[in-house]
């Protein structure tokens, strides 16, 4: 009866591509579960067997149901737990071609054996967190094991990681991700402490601080250190299992061409929808920590590209689609999803090469296209620290224009990704002092760049002024990851002649600075307002708060009174500070009064909430908070006055 508890139990909990080790428990073993344990004093002890298997059987499904969340949320199913038998012994060969084993490894009291991925972001986060935790335990007995499983992965790949993270710990390539089926990983990074008879007394995460587009401060709950801790004491592990947010072990899939369902196929469909919806991300030197050029770079993400579009977290989008339609609207339509499900469903098949589309063009590195002018921030580059607080930086830099210059596009360029938030450029003109900060006007401001932010590109005829002898005013935001970067970010521009400009955009604002958000509040709201003074153009909205913004609206109330939502954000995102673009541009009569509605989330159920005990004011750093509706209008050059700024 324990045996059929518990494979009911691990086949709920994963894939069926998981190999599990079930013919080697099977022999006399007791399920541990307390919903499974039977003693004589316990009345269902005295039940007929098929009663008894009845109940047992519904027990497991409504654990499974109840406790258990589908795979859907986007976590890997925590499996059953603690093994009641020793792993079999396996031997892997790391980077540097060593072999090693869980026998070579038997006078360790325990070993940890962490899976990883190479570009996975969680991964790369939890790497240098597991080397740190293996030097405060050095004097212990416990022996430290990498396992990448992934099929993407290279070996030239392995050997680059472990060198760039400066790794202590083995890191060893699992093919066929054999490994994995026998420990039953999911995902990465995933965890695994044995003990000394290489059983596993715990599995799932290194601690509660990194998951999905989120982050806290700090860790407030350390599963993997105090697991240890109870093990090294031979105490039992208070949390034997903790869910794992993280990506998808790369699985070899199994495909049978002969029999498959090839009706959907990468060569067919799947490359199309990646170089229509992804590849602008996901390819070299940009953002996307991994590349979709190529089959051979895709197969291994097959299960968590599946996964992020099915839930929509990617492509990042966050407008309510029920108001308002925008140009840069990057949403998978369901189709196209549909499709995504379909390929990796019947094993994610390469498909007949004849059939691909022709490899995407994408203008390297200037997502605008090739700029007329790039303007470096500075002479030298700014040395970022590998760790602390780096207030906001301001750069001004002369243009050395003798004649305005009309910006029909531009595109703020980080030199040093991995460290930089955002970037926004200004103007400063000529008698322009004490206009905004460091005298920059901020209805005059050129670009900004933050993550998944475009470049500004106007439409024909529009364009933005600087005039001759301005100086542009550089705002970079640092944000320190552990490894110091000396970087030299730019601003490129493109110009139109003045005789072709039909249109002067202005960046304009709705903005709220005496906000108090209390403690603990979690949907505390916000309010500002802006009235056109003038009859313009709508082109573009930008909300933007930090850390503890959860929704922003833009309403337009106009002279007759009548009101309508031009943007609704339910799910700010900091980490995807989207601008919208309408898809057709609108006229707002001179006295429409733009509202913004924001909402802030100050609680413990906020993962990035910096303190939720701290009353939040207006601020810089990210862990203060801005109230602020950027939008972008465009008056006829005929009509010179400036818009209320």
């Amino acid at each position: 009866m324990a045996v059929v508890c518990e494979t009911l139990l691990l086949q709920w909990g994963y894939s069926s591509r998981v190999q599990w080790r079930a013919s080697q428990r099977c022999q006399s073993q007791r399920c541990a579960h307390p919903l499974f344990q039977v003693s004589t004093s316990n009345p269902i002890s005295i039940m007929s067997r098929k009663t008894f298997c009845f109940y047992i059987l519904l027990a497991c499904a409504v654990q499974c149901l109840v406790l258990w969340p589908s795979t859907a949320c986007g976590q890997q199913q925590p499996g059953v737990g603690v093994e009641t038998q020793p792993l079999a012994d396996f031997q892997l060969k790391d980077t540097e071609g060593r072999s090693w084993s869980l026998n070579g490894l038997a006078d360790k009291k325990l070993l940890v054996v962490a899976f990883v991925g190479c570009e996975c972001p969680l991964a790369r986060l939890y790497t240098g967190r597991l080397g740190e935790l293996r030097l405060e335990l050095s004097d212990q007995s416990v022996g430290w094991l990498l396992v990448n499983s992934n099929q993407q992965d290279s070996l030239k790949e392995m050997q680059y990681f472990a060198q760039s993270n400066n790794l202590e710990i083995p890191l060893l390539k699992d093919p066929g991700n054999r490994i994995a089926d026998l420990f039953g990983a999911g995902r990465t990074p995933e965890v695994f402490v044995l003990d000394q008879q290489r059983r596993i007394r715990y599995r799932g995460r290194v601690d509660d601080q990194y998951t999905y587009g989120r982050q806290r401060p700090a860790a407030t709950s350390e599963e993997l250190k105090t697991a240890l801790a109870e093990l090294l004491q031979d105490q039992p592990v208070t949390t034997p299992v903790t869910t794992v947010s993280g990506c998808i072990i790369g699985r070899e899939f199994s495909t049978d061409t002969a029999t498959a369902d090839m009706s959907v196929t990468w060569c067919n469909q799947i490359s199309r929808i990646m170089q229509q919806r992804c590849q602008s991300c996901h390819r070299a030197g940009e953002i996307g920590p991994f590349e979709l050029g190529t089959y051979e770079e895709a197969v291994g993400w097959a299960g968590m590209i599946n996964e992020v579009v099915t839930q929509r977290r990617m492509p990042p989008w966050s407008a309510n689609p029920e108001f308002g339609q925008f140009k840069n609207d990057c949403r998978l339509s369901d189709d196209e999803i549909a499709m995504i499900n379909t390929w990796v469903k019947n094993g994610a098949p390469q498909g007949d090469p004849a059939e691909s589309p022709p490899p995407a063009e994408f203008f390297t590195g200037w997502q605008m296209g090739e700029p007329d002018l790039v303007i470096p921030m500075a002479k030298k580059p700014f040395h970022v620290p590998a760790t602390g607080t780096v207030e906001y930086q301001y750069f001004r830099v002369p243009t050395g224009f003798t004649e305005d210059k009309w910006v029909s596009a531009a595109e703020c360029r980080a030199d040093q990704r991995g460290v930089i938030h955002h970037i926004i450029v200004g103007i400063r003109g000529q008698g322009d002092f004490g206009r905004g900060v460091h005298d920059q006007i901020q209805s005059d401001w050129i670009a900004a760049s933050a993550p998944g932010s475009p470049p500004m590109v106007l439409p024909e005829g529009y364009a933005k002024l600087v005039p001759a002898g301005s100086e542009l005013i550089f705002q970079v935001h640092y944000t320190p990851n552990g490894t110091a970067a000396d970087d030299l970010s730019s601003i490129g521009l493109k110009f139109i002649p003045a005789e072709l400009v039909t249109h002067r955009v202005y960046t304009l604002k709705a903005h709220n600075e005496r906000f108090r958000i209390p403690p603990g509040a979690d949907n505390h709201p916000v309010q500002a307002r802006q009235t056109l003074e003038n009859t313009a153009e709508l082109i573009s909205l930008f909300p933007h708060m930090h850390l503890r913004g959860k929704s922003f609206r833009y309403t337009a109330v106009f002279p007759d009174g009548q009101k309508e939502i031009l943007l609704d954000v339910p799910g700010y995102d900091f980490n995807w500070q989207n601008g919208y673009e309408l898809a057709e541009r609108r006229i707002i009569p001179s006295g429409t009064e733009i509202q913004c509605l924001a909402h802030f989330d100050n609680s413990e159920k906020n993962l990035a909430n910096p303190d939720p005990a701290e009353t939040v004011r207006w601020g810089d750093q990210t862990w203060e908070e801005m109230m602020i509706g950027y939008f972008n209008v465009a008056l006829p050059v005929e009509n010179q006055p400036i818009p209320d700024k």
